[in-house]
């Protein structure tokens, strides 16, 4: 019913990846879900407030556009930055993202794959994590038809594409867990039933 349990209930899923007799879950689907839902609670309106679902009742314009804030953070600002930054070349964002995991964000990665539970998939830290953005960037000095520009934009989009990267990265971490049997057997996956 949350993306937390979504991810939980996808990864358990996957764990039946090569148990005898076959599955009784279509894995392909549920590794499209798994890597939806990883990058869904890094974007930090997905754990935003229920009231205004997420920032999509709070209309706003991002620059001269309309739009509701939940779009701004999961559209405007990336498609803002690839204009801006990447020369709308997908190629050349990842290998941006790519450059700060090694040199920017290297001494963060480390911590990136940990977390305070030391679950298997850590879901509920990385929407933790989110709740503070939404609080500290998303929301922050946001009004209902204020018009977002430059200076939301240029001190937001940092943290989107760290999210970005954090994601990315922390699927990874998930799918090497559970692909990697005599790894993930010996883990535990997580104390919480979901039914």
């Amino acid at each position: 019913m949350c993306v937390v349990g979504a991810i939980n209930n996808y990864t358990d899923q996957l764990y039946t990846y090569g148990d005898s007799p076959k599955s009784s879950y279509n894995l392909t689907e549920s590794l499209m879900f798994l890597a939806h839902f990883v990058g869904d609670v890094h974007q930090p309106l997905h754990v935003g407030y229920e009231e205004d679902e997420g920032g999509n009742t709070i209309m706003v314009r991002w620059y001269r556009r309309k739009a509701n804030l939940h779009h701004v953070w999961d559209v405007s600002i990336i498609d803002t930055v690839m204009k801006d930054f990447y020369n709308k070349s997908l190629d050349t964002m990842v290998a941006a993202l790519q450059t700060n995991l090694t040199e920017g964000w290297s001494d963060d990665v480390g911590h990136w794959e940990n977390c305070a539970n030391k679950k298997a998939t850590c879901a509920n830290d990385y929407a933790i994590e989110s709740i503070h953005l939404s609080c500290n960037y998303a929301y922050k000095d946001v009004v209902q038809n204020i018009t977002l520009g430059d200076d939301y934009y240029f001190t937001r989009y940092p943290v989107v594409e760290k999210r970005l990267a954090q994601a990315g990265v922390r699927l990874a971490l998930i799918l090497n867990r559970i692909f990697d049997k005599k790894k993930a057997d010996t883990m535990p996956l997580y104390d919480v039933q979901i039914s």
